[in-house]
């Protein structure tokens, strides 16, 4: 099989107020251009019918220190407890689906399912992505998501691994090495970018939540500042399609 996977939890619920959460490492990109993911769900979990019934998930990406809220969810069942309340997890509200976010989680990424493909032990929910919020503490100068900072959690062969520095840019490999003048040293991309491991401190995450941005898939129009929340949350801004 194809390692590491990204260890992500799944929201879904509806309007009434029923929610869950599902652990999933079978997910991944399929599409640019419409925006669309997938997870894969075995039919007898919970949250199979919870997704089938409304068409909408969320998923959500874990950090280092959602290890244990993402094992445990992956190991006890919806239909017995409030994964939300057992793990201490704050449900957000989705910009644009009805199942909520984890407000503890670097990227929320909201899907409207297109087509749901049975495929043996596990049906996959293709969808189509038609929001992403992101808490903007884990966000470099450019809006991309800083691993450092956010410490994503990867899955593979039943455990569970942090990500180590970064190699390379994308092409790093094929550009001409820069000449440098006699007598200095030239450093190569990825040993600059190995270099730069570990000078960065995490963020806290204790006292009041920082704000999230929330986006939408497709062309980026201007963006809107939402309105702030009651509870002292920070402002949403919003892309939508």
């Amino acid at each position: 099989m194809i390692y590491p996977l990204p260890a992500v939890l799944v929201s879904c619920g509806d309007a009434s107020g029923l929610r869950n959460l599902l652990t999933v490492a079978w997910t991944g990109t399929v599409c640019t251009d419409p925006p669309m993911c997938y997870v894969s769900i075995r039919r007898e979990r919970h949250s199979y019918d919870i997704i089938r019934r409304t068409g909408e998930f969320v998923i959500n990406l874990t950090t280092e220190e959602l290890a244990r809220a993402t094992d445990w969810c992956g190991v006890r069942s919806g239909r017995d407890c409030d994964k939300f309340a057992e793990m201490g997890l704050t449900p957000g509200r989705g910009a644009v689906v009805a199942a909520p976010t984890v407000e503890e989680a670097p990227i929320s990424i909201e899907c409207r399912v297109r087509q749901v493909l049975p495929l043996g032990s596990h049906d996959m929910f293709l969808a189509e992505v038609v929001n992403v919020q992101a808490d903007e503490r884990y966000l470099d100068a450019g809006g991309r998501l800083d691993f450092e900072r956010a410490r994503p959690l990867v899955y593979s062969h039943g455990e569970y691994f942090g990500l180590g520095g970064a190699i390379g840019r994308f092409g790093w490999s094929v550009r001409k090495k820069p000449q440098a003048p006699r007598g200095e040293r030239v450093v190569e991309p990825a040993r600059a970018a190995a270099s730069e491991q570990g000078r960065d401190a995490a963020p806290q995450t204790s006292g009041a939540r920082t704000a999230r941005t929330a986006r939408t898939a497709g062309p980026k129009p201007g963006r809107a500042a939402a309105p702030k929340r009651a509870g002292g949350r920070g402002a949403k801004s919003s892309k939508r399609r």
